[in-house]
C-alpha cells in the first residue's frame, strides 16, 4: 500500500510550483490551484482568447478541458503524496456533457479515492460554479512508472 500525506496549506503553492515544473504544459494553459485539501484538489483555468476552439461562439477548445481534468486529476494524486513520483495516464476518460460557456474561467475538481503501491484511481468534474452541474466529468487510472521520485523540495528551481 503506497503511504499517504496530509498536505499543510501553507505547502500547496509550493507543491504547485512542483508539478508545473514536471509539467510546463499545465503552466502555459494557465492552470492555477483554486482549493486543494488533502482528498481533493480544484483547479482553475481563466477564459483566454487564445483558448478558444470556435470563434464564432467564442467557446474554450475542448482540449483545455481535457488537459484541465488531466491535470487536476494528476494534482489529487500528488496531494497525497509525501513528493511527487513518476506516472503516466494510464486510462482516462471524458464525457463531455454541454459546452463551457464563453468568457467564464472554468474549474476542474478531483478526488484521488484509492491509492496502490503501482496504481492511483481519480475522477472529477470541468464545470463553472458547482460540480452539480458539470461541462465535462472524468475518471482516470494513473500508473507510478518508477520506485523514485521525480523531483524533492531541494530540486525545484526558485
Amino acid at each position: 500500500m503506497t503511504e499517504t500525506h496530509i498536505i499543510k496549506e501553507e505547502e500547496i503553492a509550493k507543491r504547485w510550483q512542483k508539478f508545473a515544473h514536471v509539467s510546463p504544459y499545465n503552466r502555459e494553459l494557465g492552470f492555477l490551484p483554486h482549493a486543494v485539501h488533502t482528498d481533493w484538489c480544484v483547479l482553475k483555468v481563466e477564459y483566454q482568447e487564445a483558448l478558444v476552439g470556435d470563434p464564432q461562439t467564442r467557446v474554450l477548445h475542448g482540449g483545455v478541458i481535457t488537459a484541465l481534468l488531466d491535470a487536476a486529476l494528476g494534482f489529487a494524486i500528488f496531494v497525497k503524496l509525501p513528493e511527487i513520483r513518476p506516472m503516466a495516464t494510464l486510462d482516462l476518460r471524458i464525457d463531455y456533457l454541454k459546452p463551457a460557456t464563453p468568457g467564464r474561467a472554468i474549474l476542474g475538481g478531483a478526488v484521488c479515492y484509492k491509492l496502490t503501491a503501482e496504481l492511483a484511481f481519480v475522477r472529477g468534474a470541468a464545470y463553472h460554479d458547482t460540480p452539480d452541474d458539470p461541462i465535462a466529468t472524468a475518471v482516470g487510472i494513473y500508473m507510478f512508472t518508477s520506485g523514485r521520485p521525480v523531483l524533492r523540495n531541494e530540486d525545484v528551481p526558485r
